[in-house]
């Protein structure tokens, strides 16, 4: 089995699908591995060393007799014109809303997986790249504030007089919204969070932050049997926009998290509210790709609004390219072996596992997919930035 590793055509991605110690298992395992000269430039990882962990360096030509293609972003149609059909492709696809793009992989006729829609199970755990890169986004976000922030972020006691702690506040608690609770706290902030979600208030006060929301009946209710957030009624979000806006009033930096697949990104931080915070206070929309939490933010700029500055990176993972290519990859190769026969190590795909059935968007010149190309939509789509596991909540923060 040969597997090709390109360099990422996007602009912006800084990130790549393979690193040395993927390389030697997949190796391992027998596949003949190529990658790109330079595809792991951009996130510290040099061709020497995917050539001494058994990779050999090649050219886009190299494309054209892999059997699987491993990708950060979903191929280009220049991309695509160079693969063989029958091809496996993984990538992070981002689906929703591009029927042309899928058919245009339909008519290659490669296999394209899509990574993001792997389904949230014990067994797909390690292969989860919306937790490994949302966790990363989260740090980032934190790191992101800190740096245009003009004051100190935790409290401090001098001869001079008192500087008092940054007041953060994270709306959206999923994987994202708990990493920016706990590296604004590790700064030394007064950190507030808030979610839809009953659950995550345990997981919120368990990092040391408060927990803000409108706690009446229906907010007990508001969560499926998955653990992901229901629809609120008009009446339940009212109420909470009210509470939301005064308490943003108060707050120098507000992280915004909340992305549903197929839609735009829900408005959470109206312009009266960021009109309403203090002058120098600073918003993170890490939506922003996606049309934004934040109304009158942009994506890859910083906006001047009122008294505050609205932060719109792109990609924001991508700006911890080290430590995503490597989260990445490991993802990757994790459900990579699972298509692998234990024997020999060529490719047998079990077209029945679940999940092959839940990532896989093109076969034989269709889309296959339930929720894409005219089928039938499942109803209740995978969350872009879910609730995290048990373990998820409790890893690294015993710092």
């Amino acid at each position: 089995m040969k597997i090709f590793v390109p360099k990422e055509s996007a602009e912006g991605e800084s990130r790549v699908a393979a690193s040395p110690d993927t390389i030697k298992k997949l190796t391992g395992r027998g596949a003949e591995i190529i990658v790109e000269t330079g595809a792991g430039a951009k996130s510290r990882i040099t061709d020497a060393a995917f050539e001494e962990a058994g990779a050999k360096i090649g050219d886009r030509s190299d494309a054209g007799s892999a059997d699987v293609v491993l990708k950060v972003r979903r191929p280009t149609g220049d991309e695509l014109s160079a693969y063989k059909s029958g091809a496996v492709v993984i990538a992070i696809m981002d689906p929703y809303g591009q029927d042309e793009a899928l058919n245009a992989m339909a008519e290659a006729g490669i296999l394209a997986f899509a990574m993001e829609l792997m389904p949230r199970i014990t067994r797909a755990q390690v292969m989860d790249v919306l937790s490994s890169q949302a966790n990363l986004a989260g740090y980032r976000a934190v790191v992101d504030a800190s740096h245009e922030f003009d004051r100190a972020f935790p409290m401090m006691m001098t001869a001079a007089g008192t500087v008092p702690a940054a007041r953060v506040f994270v709306m959206g608690v999923g994987v994202a919204g708990l990493q920016a609770i706990a590296t604004a706290k590790r700064l030394g902030a007064v950190v507030t969070a808030t979610d839809v979600r009953p659950a995550t208030k345990e997981q919120v006060e368990s990092l040391g932050a408060k927990f803000v929301a409108v706690e009446d009946e229906e907010f007990k209710a508001a969560e499926t049997s998955g653990g992901y957030a229901k629809e609120m009624s008009k009446e339940y979000q009212q109420k909470q926009a009210e509470l939301v806006a005064k308490h943003i009033a108060k707050q120098d930096i507000v992280i915004t998290t909340a992305l549903i697949p197929g839609r735009p990104a829900p408005k959470l931080v109206s312009k009266d509210m960021v009109a309403s915070m203090r002058p120098g206070s600073l918003l993170v929309d890490l939506a922003v790709e996606r049309g934004g939490n934040v109304e009158g933010s942009r994506a890859g700029e910083i906006v001047e609004a009122g008294p505050a500055r609205i932060i719109g990176y792109t990609n924001v993972s991508g700006r911890v390219s080290a430590s995503a290519s490597l989260l990445y990859a490991k993802n990757l190769s994790a459900f990579v072996e699972t298509m692998l026969d234990k024997e020999t190590g060529a490719l047998a795909i079990d077209f029945d596992d679940e999940l092959v059935k839940a990532t896989l968007l093109t076969r034989e010149g269709k889309v296959v997919h339930q929720n894409f190309g005219g089928a039938k939509a499942d109803e209740t789509p995978r969350p872009e930035e879910p609730a995290p596991s048990k373990e998820e909540t409790t890893a690294g923060e015993g710092e």
